[in-house]
């Protein structure tokens, strides 16, 4: 987003003088508190339940595996649909799941299964939340403000993981899981209450919306082609996946090698939430003082020997002391990803780019828990930690090659450069494949520089909605080269008019230049002609 944002606001705090936004995050603040709780009571209950590692982790991926079935038709829907009304519809779901959980518990009734189930039922409200959630913030602030809104909405989730496991801890302590259920439950009304009275402005493009399947295939299409983005995915499987180990683990390890109760496992939970608070406000520092690739393979390294240190302590305040350095990093390796993720979203793809990035995240988070809790039930925690480890090492081989710096930078607001097409027939949107050429007339000595910088466009044309591209020149007049390219109709071609970037008219300006001298662009759009009447299929 940084790239849709190049100026901030003077004071980090100027966000909160947009009403919506402010009372949104008090909201989401209490939210999350009580999500945190949950998450502790969820865990907890289950090592009351079962004493196997695996029953424990398996809590993990009941959590994680929605949010990686749901991200992509979520995405789509944040992206077609009104997303206030999306939001509110998530967060009641997830007000009755928690709400259930809670009169479950209460009445004695739960069992490892319904558990397991229950939670996956939240996680669906969350799966279909998540997308909407973050393409949300940039309707609530100026452009100018959005940084300062993200590092809020950051510092928002550090505070609820310090305050929220270690309350969670107390009350389960006092009154029991149940009661760690229905506070969660309440926490969304505050939620629901402030979404139910905002009036988001409706965005209107004189184009109809995209329909389902046509807009989860786009996104996909954006993320497997925007600049840096497969960077992004590849570097979040690769830490998450064995950091998912953590999480999976730590419950059976507090109750069993460091015998802590509820209130002393919520509390070493918080001591990661003061780590990531403490990294949160490290961070600007580190991305002044080292480069992004230096930064987030020490990340990955401390982690990393945090896993094989950590079983082999028997100390709960030593274990909580080496679990906030191991926040610090974790902190640094998730707002690392996070933001080049945000960075490499246009605003047309926000939700569906980010829901991609969610499949990666939540999925490689489901299927660590799982294989990592598998791993502990036949070789034990500390074998299933140093397992762990050794993966995330070999992750580090990736940093050299995937930059999670290659996002940033990019200024993808839409530069609305492409002229409107001039047309003697006005085809029906639907109409299609639409087939687009562009001539240029490039002299001899310009030739190599121009493929390198027409084949660059290439992605741009492919991210924003293109397929079969292609650069051809013409053998009767060698200086003449055509770039052509499909849509797949009308409509979707002038969508592609919508989306082209700053980015993209630098290039293109760039291959103008380049022309032989008072020539202009030719471009010309061709529609598939077909037979009409009964033999047409």
């Amino acid at each position: 987003m940084a790239s849709e944002a190049p100026t901030s606001a003077t004071s980090p705090w100027t966000p909160f003088a947009q009403p919506v936004f402010r009372a949104l995050w008090i909201a989401s603040l209490a939210s999350q508190v009580g999500t945190w709780m949950h998450g502790v009571g969820a865990a907890w209950l289950m090592t009351s339940l079962a004493a196997s590692p695996l029953l424990v982790a398996l809590v993990q991926t009941a959590t994680n595996a929605p949010l990686f079935v749901l991200a992509i038709p979520a995405g789509a829907l944040a992206d077609i649909l009104d997303r206030r009304k999306l939001l509110l519809a998530t967060q009641l779901w997830m007000l009755a799941a928690a709400a259930s959980m809670a009169g479950v518990t209460y009445w004695g009734a739960m069992t490892p299964a319904a558990l397991l189930a229950l939670t996956a039922a939240l996680a669906v409200g969350a799966g279909f939340n998540a997308p909407a959630w973050q393409a949300t913030t940039p309707d609530l602030v100026p452009r100018s403000e959005l940084p300062n809104a993200v590092a809020l909405n950051g510092m928002l989730i550090n505070l609820s993981r310090v305050i929220g496991p270690a309350l969670g801890g107390v009350v389960i302590g006092f009154a029991g899981p149940a009661a760690v259920f229905g506070l969660n439950a309440l926490s969304f009304l505050g939620v629901v209450a402030v979404l139910a009275g905002w009036r988001r402005p409706a965005t209107l493009n004189g184009l109809p919306a995209e329909k389902f399947l046509q807009s989860i295939r786009a996104g996909l299409r954006y993320a497997l082609h925007a600049q840096g983005y497969r960077s992004v995915l590849a570097r979040t499987a690769a830490f998450l996946f064995p950091a998912s180990a953590l999480w999976a683990l730590l419950p059976t390890l507090a109750r069993g090698q460091l015998s802590l109760g509820p209130t002393g496992y919520g509390a070493l939970v918080g001591t990661l939430g003061v780590g990531a608070v403490v990294g949160t406000w490290l961070l600007p520092r580190i991305r002044r003082q080292l480069s992004n690739n230096a930064y987030t393979a020490l990340a990955t390294l401390l982690v990393a020997v945090g896993f094989v240190v950590l079983p082999r302590i028997d100390l709960p305040i030593a274990a909580g002391v080496l679990l906030a350095l191991m926040g610090v990093a974790w902190i640094v390796m998730l707002s690392s990803l996070n933001f080049a993720a945000q960075a490499g979203a246009a605003s047309w793809a926000r939700g569906r780019a980010l829901s991609v990035f969610l499949v990666f995240f939540f999925g490689s988070f489901a299927l660590g828990s799982a294989i990592w809790g598998t791993v502990a039930h036949f070789a034990g925690i500390e074998a299933s930690f140093r397992a762990a480890a050794g993966t995330m090492l070999l992750g580090l081989a990736l940093v050299p090659y995937l930059s999670l710096a290659s996002t940033e930078g990019l200024n993808l607001v839409p530069s609305q450069h492409w002229p409107a097409p001039s047309l003697l027939v006005a085809p029906d949107l639907e109409r299609g494949p639409v087939l687009v050429a562009i001539e240029y007339r490039i002299p001899a000595e310009h030739e190599v520089e121009f493929l390198d910088l027409v084949y660059r466009l290439r992605a741009s044309r492919l991210r924003d909605g293109a397929y079969g591209w292609g650069v051809f020149r013409d053998l009767e007049a060698p200086q003449i080269f055509v770039e052509v390219f499909f849509a797949p109709s009308w409509a979707e071609h002038l969508r592609h008019h919508q989306r082209v970037t700053e980015d993209d008219a630098k290039l293109q300006v760039a291959i103008e230049r380049l022309q032989v001298q008072g020539f202009s662009v030719k471009i010309t759009h061709r529609i598939a002609a077909r037979p009409s009447g009964p033999s047409e299929s």
